[in-house]
């Protein structure tokens, strides 16, 4: 990926956040309207059971007038790829070069999943389930404006078989829950041309024991909900003793948690840059995960926008 392709959009560094999800769509509009301001170059949000993804983009889109926004990762299990495919189209058209659609979601072989006690109908095998996925977008029939130029896409990818979707198929990947180790395994697999950005979480702490606390809460949360998560960090290298019981290892906290002060964050985000990686949207975790953490978002920005 060329210089000139990242600094077409995203820039080197964004922002990535679950936190919109609980608060009223005005301070989101603020918020978005701020991170901008702040010289970010891409602002993620996740999907849960908030606001519907195509919803948030629309709020965060109309907010802001340059950043780009990235949905990261829009679950494929909730919607069926012709409404994913129009709704695409049209943030693409309202909003050239600005609305940049992440596609994931890990499902599996049972009939139904549930997802804070919601029941989600499964969509099999991940690699073939989004495979079709993509080919039934493709399919999707137009009947209005073209968007110029076409929205990207990537894809939430981890394993190699999907890094190579994501290269095949999409603009590239967003590797999230990742060590330093992985973005440079993911540029190997993808080769040099796919775009491959990469989700950091962060805590903006000097008190190191308060940072860590927070940040292993994050770390066991996803290995005890998250398969996918778990099998990855196994796959890169960590064993049982590093998630047993639930209560992650302080070296796989580390590995995949930056905390500290600004420079020690700062630091994380610059190796994964050169392992690799074109993009790094920062997730900055806080002792409250409901809170807007604009006060991290502005101390970070001078030192990570400045790069």
């Amino acid at each position: 990926m060329s210089s000139a392709t990242v600094r077409g959009g995203l820039g080197q560094v964004g922002v990535w956040t679950f936190a919109f999800e609980g608060h009223p769509a005005g301070r989101v509009r603020e918020a978005a309207a701020e991170i901008e301001e702040l010289r970010y170059g891409a602002l993620w949000y996740g999907e849960a059971f908030g606001r519907d993804t195509v919803g948030q983009a629309w709020l965060l889109l109309s907010a802001t007038r340059r950043i780009v926004v990235a949905s990261g990762i829009a679950n494929i299990a909730c919607r069926e790829p012709l409404a994913m495919a129009a709704a695409e189209r049209t943030l693409g058209e309202a909003f050239p070069g600005r609305y940049l659609l992440g596609l994931g979601g890990h499902r599996v072989d049972d009939t139904v999943v549930e997802v804070d006690g919601y029941p989600v109908p499964a969509r099999g095998k991940a690699l073939a389930t989004m495979r079709r996925y993509l080919d039934s977008m493709d399919a999707a029939p137009a009947h209005g404006p073209v968007p110029d130029p076409a929205p990207r896409r990537v894809l939430a990818a981890l394993g190699p078989k999907m890094l190579a979707l994501a290269a095949e198929r999409t603009w590239g990947a967003l590797p999230y829950f990742v060590p330093v180790e992985h973005t440079a395994l993911a540029r190997r697999t993808m080769g040099p041309d796919a775009f491959l950005g990469v989700e950091q979480a962060v805590v903006l702490d000097t008190d190191v024991d308060r940072a860590r606390e927070v940040a292993a809460r994050h770390v066991a949360g996803y290995i005890a909900s998250a398969p996918h998560q778990a099998a990855n960090v196994r796959r890169m290298g960590f064993g049982e003793e590093d998630v047993a019981g639930g209560r992650p290892s302080r070296r796989l906290v580390d590995a995949i948690v930056a905390y500290g002060d600004v420079d020690a964050l700062h630091a994380r985000v610059r190796a994964h840059l050169d392992a690799g990686a074109d993009h790094v949207c920062v997730q900055v975790l806080t002792e409250d995960p409901a809170a807007l953490p604009l006060p991290q978002w502005r101390e970070l920005a001078p030192a990570l926008v400045a790069g």
